[in-house]
């Protein structure tokens, strides 16, 4: 299939989805996402230092593939992805929960990935229009609102369909927008009344329609997924502690898993260990030099590095979840099946 070069900046190229190549001189990053959103922005600032710190000082390639949010990158990652060592996966962050909630659909298992650290983490910040006229979950206990999707393994959809199911909101979900900027974008239009996004990306895309705005903001902010509170969003309850029962908050514990994963790296199944501990150790220096974390600041991208093998554990463990407590989410976001 023909590759073709959209953008360089610095020492790294985007390309559009084509076909892999082994090229000693070359570091893919592959991204199930299209390039405006976080994922992209963190692959650049990745692409831009990992190069310094990566023995061999290769070019760093962001190759995108968006689709499913973000599920049709990692299946191909997990089942077709060169096992050289040449090539890496930037997760999406629902990983552990659409592995959990659509296993037939998954064609990877999480935990055989290998976690070389991540950037960054976030929680998920729902919200709606205010000019929708609704301002709280009870409100939209008793209306509909039509609500903006990338695909069934995304934040967009898990988030608004689990909150059907615990909280019994009435979101209606239009998926296949092709990412985060496309899909904000269709709220911003009109076409749709809301969507779900990492409180990171929407301070750094969409800052003007939450801060500065007083009473007046664009967006209503309904409520955040992780296992605990952003620093700047003390008053904005977890879904966990909206959920009632222990089944529902275990459901919403699932969703927070996403906030820990955040935006980082991983290999594919069958990479040699000596490749792994040299990118490890790559990518721990690379995100705790100065030129990256002077970078990021300048994207307004936060730096909250977490090593390899510390994911690893987590995923690890989110996937023991209780088989009871998996069936009771699959039917929170996919009732009819």
């Amino acid at each position: 299939m023909k590759r073709s070069i959209t953008t360089m900046l610095a020492a790294a190229s985007i390309l559009t989805i084509g076909t892999f190549s082994a090229n000693a001189d070359r570091l893919t990053i592959l991204v199930g996402y299209g390039a405006g959103g976080t994922y992209g922005q963190t692959s650049l600032l990745l692409a831009r230092h990992l190069k310094e710190f990566v023995p061999g000082n290769p070019t760093v390639v962001v190759q995108h593939m968006p689709g499913a949010g973000g599920s049709k990158a990692t299946n191909y990652a997990y089942n077709a992805m060169p096992k050289n060592g040449a090539f890496v996966l930037m997760p999406p962050e629902m990983i552990v929960v659409s592995q959990l909630l659509r296993p037939k659909k998954m064609k990877f298992k999480a935990n055989k990935f290998t976690w070389l650290g991540r950037v960054f983490g976030a929680n998920q910040v729902m919200s709606i229009r205010s000019d929708t006229g609704f301002k709280t979950i009870a409100d939209l206990q008793k209306n509909e609102v039509i609500v903006a999707s990338t695909g069934k393994g995304s934040p967009t959809f898990l988030v608004p369909t689990m909150m059907n199911g615990i909280l019994g909101t009435k979101f209606k979900i239009v998926a296949g927008y092709k990412g985060s900027k496309r899909t904000s974008m269709s709220v911003e239009q009109g076409e749709t009344k809301g969507m779900t996004n990492s409180w990171v990306s929407w301070k750094k895309n969409r800052r003007d329609w939450f801060l500065g705005c007083g009473t007046k903001c664009f967006m209503v902010k309904l409520t955040q997924v992780g296992y605990v509170k952003e620093p700047d969003l003390p008053n904005l309850p977890l879904l966990t502690d909206l959920a009632q029962s222990a089944d529902d908050k275990a459901a919403a514990a699932m969703l927070s898993t996403a906030a820990v994963i955040g935006r980082g790296l991983a290999y594919p199944p069958g990479v040699s260990s000596s490749k792994i501990k040299s990118m490890r150790k790559g990518f721990w220096n690379t995100v705790n030099s100065a030129t990256f974390k002077a970078d990021a600041k300048s994207k307004r991208l936060p730096v909250t590095p977490i090593k390899g093998a510390e994911i690893q554990k987590i995923v690890n463990n989110a996937l023991k979840m209780s088989p009871e407590a998996v069936k009771k989410a699959r039917k929170h976001v996919f009732p009819n099946k």
